[in-house]
């Protein structure tokens, strides 16, 4: 039976377009990052880190012959462009998964569209608890500040004989909300009182006057679960008051823009991260020297974790068939993302299962133990 000009005509035009949404021998990926704004400082990094590992993955065959391809958009650190972003890369350009967004408030805001749609969204950067609380399909490879930060504490209070502390905050994001909870709890399970607590709002560039009722309250330290933009005012205006307390901050601290706009004003800070660069592990040195010389720069924890997530799929998609028919493709990467396990730039990676909310199953979230860093001479230095 011959099919009418129109039909055919129609049936080549269907064939092209799925063609051309999902070429032969490539494998569609998502990654939606703030490259430009102040989050920027994160989500570059996290962007290097993927394309270095987008290469090397390639560069050895891809999988099955397959070319990893990322489909990249910038977030900008905005919630309502994470979310367009989210629904442009799932409904339109059609990927298998999303990498992304880069903060724990755009995570929030475009994880649920991702779930809906049961389609992976994989943080790499989000560290806010209830993150994985979203649902089944959404996953990070970042510590979360719960598992982060009763180790940094521990350890600060050691070093510094703390007995008393105070702490400023972000009471209108939910990453620094979220550090301010999870450090709260901490001091309460160490036993540690809180004699003072300050709040600001986000864009807020004037922090003395919170800095001098908490420099009244006589802390040993001021608790900081600040981004580091923020947390760099905070320091240079702490010590332009006369405060030479040392600070403890949460992951937004875990950038070089701390020290570059603090300067001296960051000297004595702790904080926790999941990576070190002085890990002499052969990924480790490995990641290091390739960025280098990729980048021209030092790379950080955060391009550490984008470059280890990508293993983490190319491991998890060696398990999986994929079919050409999306919906399956998708839910087949979904059920084989948990049991991966690998030995990358961070050190030993695993998942486990967040526990069920509300009655519904949760995501997975990371299972790392991290380190933890104090300044020293305009640098990160591991805590002894």
């Amino acid at each position: 039976m011959r099919l009418r000009p129109l039909t055919a005509l129609l049936t080549l035009l269907s064939a092209l377009i799925i063609s051309m949404a999902s070429p032969a021998g490539e494998i569609r990926i998502g990654l939606t990052e703030a490259l430009t704004g102040p989050a920027s400082q994160y989500g570059t990094p996290i962007h290097n880190g993927f394309i270095l590992a987008q290469e090397e993955i390639n560069a050895k065959g891809g999988i099955s012959g397959n070319k990893i391809v990322l489909i990249e958009e910038d977030e900008r650190g905005k919630k309502e462009e994470a979310i367009n972003v989210y629904k442009k890369l799932i409904f339109q350009d059609k990927v298998l998964m999303i990498f992304g967004p880069t903060l724990s408030n755009s995570m929030f805001a475009a994880g649920p569209v991702a779930n809906a749609a049961h389609v992976v969204a994989f943080g790499t950067s989000n560290t806010a608890s209830g993150i994985t609380d979203i649902g089944p399909y959404v996953f990070r490879s970042s510590p979360m500040e719960a598992d982060v930060v009763p180790v940094t504490l521990k350890a600060a209070i050691k070093h510094l004989n703390i007995h008393k502390v105070g702490i400023i905050y972000g009471n209108d994001d939910a990453f620094t909300k979220s550090g301010y909870d999870v450090f709260k709890q901490a001091l309460e399970d160490q036993h540690i009182p809180v004699v003072d607590t300050e709040t600001y709002s986000k864009g807020d560039v004037d922090f003395k006057a919170q800095l001098t009722k908490l420099k009244a309250a006589d802390p040993d330290v001021i608790i900081c679960p600040c981004l580091s933009e923020e947390g760099s005012n905070i320091l240079l205006q702490a010590r332009a008051l006369g405060i030479k307390l040392s600070f403890i901050g949460g992951n937004g601290f875990n950038s070089p823009k701390l020290v570059e706009i603090a300067k001296t004003a960051a000297e004595g800070t702790i904080v926790g991260s999941p990576w070190f660069d002085g890990n002499p592990s052969v990924q480790n040195q490995h990641f290091i020297a390739a960025y280098r010389k990729k980048f021209g720069t030092d790379p950080n924890q955060f391009s550490a974790q984008g470059y280890d997530a990508l293993f983490i799929l190319a491991e998890a998609l060696k398990k999986v068939k994929l079919m050409g028919n999306l919906e399956q493709d998708r839910q087949a990467l979904r059920d084989a993302l948990p049991d991966v396990q690998i030995d990358g730039a961070t050190g030993k990676f695993a998942f486990r299962p967040a526990p069920p909310h509300n009655g519904k199953p949760g995501g997975y979230d990371a299972n790392q133990t991290p380190f933890v860093y104090i300044v020293k001479n305009g640098k990160f230095v591991l805590l002894k």
